[in-house]
């Protein structure tokens, strides 16, 4: 159904192709104007992964789709400024938002610590751990889509109510916060939250790495 959180959602994703484009469309080699701050944006996202564990060339794996779910989710949040309902204002955006979200941190988290490094996450730090972990990942997507529909709805309907009780200077103040602070702090959260649920499988795999060296010299010397 072509129902308005899908219209909202495809002006989003074409006003940040538009500026994006833009933004990449001159490049030099000292950076400067709006080069200068892309770069900048990059670097804070890089910065972001490599808190999470992450090494540079995980970091600029991860980087593009971190980047791409935030200003993405900006986008969508922000529309209740021009009075659109926002995407996640319908249940079903954050819910597939949420599932694909953790779909690609599995996917990620196998590619770089392969199945044995995701498995040993998963058992991580004693075997009877594994039904926590694995009803950790049925938690994730429901923890992240839950936050962000209550937040961007509550806030949805709270701004409605001021418009219809005290339509003059209170929604333009409180507009401030819950259609743009709020919109993009909603946004912000959801990505630290992925790129975190990434560096834990990461540090699952390294810490079985770590093991399996100290299990292979003990042998060595025993030997």
């Amino acid at each position: 159904l072509l129902t308005d959180a899908v219209v909202v959602t495809w002006i989003a994703v074409a006003v940040w192709c538009v500026l994006w484009i833009w933004i990449a469309a001159k490049r030099e080699r000292v950076p400067t104007g709006r080069q200068l701050v892309s770069e900048s944006v990059i670097d804070l996202f890089l910065s972001l992964c490599k808190s999470n564990g992450m090494n540079q060339q995980q970091s600029e794996t991860v980087a593009p789709f971190i980047g791409s779910i935030c200003f993405f989710l900006i986008a969508c949040n922000l529309a209740s400024v021009f009075k659109i309902a926002p995407p996640a204002k319908n249940p079903a955006f954050p819910i597939a938002l949420a599932l694909f979200t953790v779909g690609y941190v599995i996917f990620t988290g196998i590619r770089f610590v392969g199945a044995k490094g995701f498995w040993a996450s998963l058992v991580s730090p004693m075997p009877a751990m594994l039904p926590f972990k694995i009803l950790d990942y049925i938690i994730k997507p429901m923890s992240l889509s839950l936050r962000l529909f209550g937040n961007i709805f509550g806030a949805f309907i709270l701004m409605e109510f001021i418009y219809i009780i005290i339509p003059v200077a209170v929604p333009g103040i409180l507009g401030l916060w819950f259609d743009i602070i709020d919109g993009v702090l909603q946004a912000v959260i959801f990505t630290y939250l992925t790129t975190t649920y990434i560096g834990e499988i990461i540090e699952g795999g390294e810490i079985a790495k770590e093991k399996k060296h100290e299990r292979d010299i003990k042998k060595s010397l025993s030997s």
